[in-house]
């Protein structure tokens, strides 16, 4: 006969452990103590096994019942029913010890090598006052995309723009080193900035990491100037200055060492210039010197109507224009777009600077040496044109 839940209720303890059957392997097992558990009984790859299906009175007969039903399915489904709760016991587990900071604490530890030392503390302190007080503790696979935008408009609404972009960085790369880890499979980070101010440009209009692949995507297919849309190409991944690139010679590459020494009479420092150049960099070049060399000239971008004179000064904004992007993006802009990638990557800051010849001599550690962090740049330039590389075949997805 089924069981009541009046026999439940009223069951009282022995000098011995004893059990209430109710059906189809389910009982009630009362112990000396008076506590009572409900237990289901099963046959699984023909062994006997049993259940914890919860504490009478916390779970009532109706409800041990049910869960007695669950199990069954379970069993229909050749799924062993104590392994598949254990199973969502680790789940549960996992999920609530993966929280925002802890995730975010280990991402930074593997940072720390990598990264100039103030950039990681920095990065560091604004997780702690600013993402930590509203997600820190929630599991990363609970965070929806409200909540991380509510915690960035915090900062938003001091009109601290520059922070705010920092902070959703840091945001969008913890939550992808989840991703990688495989403790989430979304990153709720993404597409914010759609919705946030943004710090504006002082000179130069750029681009924001999220309109890359589609801006390359539209580069690459461009077929109405092989050499403007190489040209283009060459300046995202070098971040040089137009008229540096424009008034290059050839006599000033060096294929075989992979770099670029541009005279300090070119340069708008007045310092020597090199350029580390990646593999793309020099595939770039190799191509431009097969289309050009009918030209005879010393320039890497002769020009159209005088081969001895270098392209015109509005050359890229021009060609920017022809592909309907100058109202997003003009030629300097590149360099805007490279120096925020590399920082938020965290990339030594003085190797960002001297990539960009933005250094003087007193404005990095040490005695001014030209060679000074070339391997260190040599890396991140290829690291940089990679980074590229794959954005233009996400656009091509």
């Amino acid at each position: 006969m089924p069981l009541t839940a009046r026999q439940a209720e009223h069951a009282k303890p022995k000098e011995k452990e004893y059990k209430l059957t109710d059906g189809q392997g389910l009982y009630l097992l009362v112990k000396p103590s008076g506590a009572k558990y409900w237990r289901y009984k099963y046959h699984f790859a023909g062994k006997e096994k049993k259940l914890a299906v919860g504490i009478y009175p916390d779970v009532s007969l109706a409800q041990a019942r049910l869960r007695r039903d669950e199990a069954r399915k379970l069993l229909a489904e050749n799924k062993d029913p104590s392994q598949e709760k254990q199973n969502q016991k680790r789940i549960h587990r996992t999920e609530q010890t993966n929280t925002f900071k802890t995730i975010s604490t280990e991402w930074l530890l593997s940072k720390k090598q990598q990264w100039g030392q103030d950039y990681w503390k920095n990065t560091e302190s604004r997780l702690k006052n600013y993402v930590y007080p509203f997600i820190g503790n929630r599991p990363v696979t609970e965070i929806s995309p409200m909540e991380v935008l509510t915690c960035l408009r915090k900062i938003e609404s001091t009109d601290k723009l520059e922070t705010l972009r920092k902070t959703r960085n840091a945001c969008l790369q913890v939550f992808t080193y989840a991703i990688i880890t495989g403790r989430a499979k979304s990153n709720p980070a993404d597409y914010l900035s759609n919705a946030l101010a943004s710090p504006e440009s002082e000179n130069h209009l750029s681009l924001e990491v999220e309109a890359l692949p589609k801006f390359l995507r539209e580069l690459y297919d461009s077929t109405s100037n092989p050499i403007l849309q190489l040209a283009t190409r060459l300046l995202i991944i070098t971040g040089l200055r137009s008229v540096e690139l424009r008034w290059g010679v050839w006599d000033e590459i060096n294929l075989d060492k992979a770099i670029w020494e541009i005279p300090k009479e070119r340069m708008k420092m007045k310092r020597p210039h090199i350029v580390p150049l990646s593999k793309q960099a020099i595939e770039i070049l190799k191509t431009i010197k097969m289309l050009t060399q009918t030209k005879q000239s010393q320039f890497i971008f002769p020009g159209c109507h005088n081969a001895q004179k270098p392209r015109a000064r509005r050359m890229f904004n021009y060609y920017l224009l022809k592909l309907g992007w100058l109202d997003r993006v003009t030629a300097h802009g590149f360099r805007h777009t490279m120096s925020t990638i590399l920082n938020d990557h965290g990339f030594h800051s003085d190797w960002i600077e001297m990539q960009l010849a933005h250094v003087d001599k007193n404005s990095i550690r040490g005695t001014y040496n030209h060679a000074q962090y070339l391997d260190g740049r040599r890396e991140m330039m290829q690291w940089y044109a990679d980074y590229i590389e794959e954005l233009q075949k996400v656009g091509m997805l």
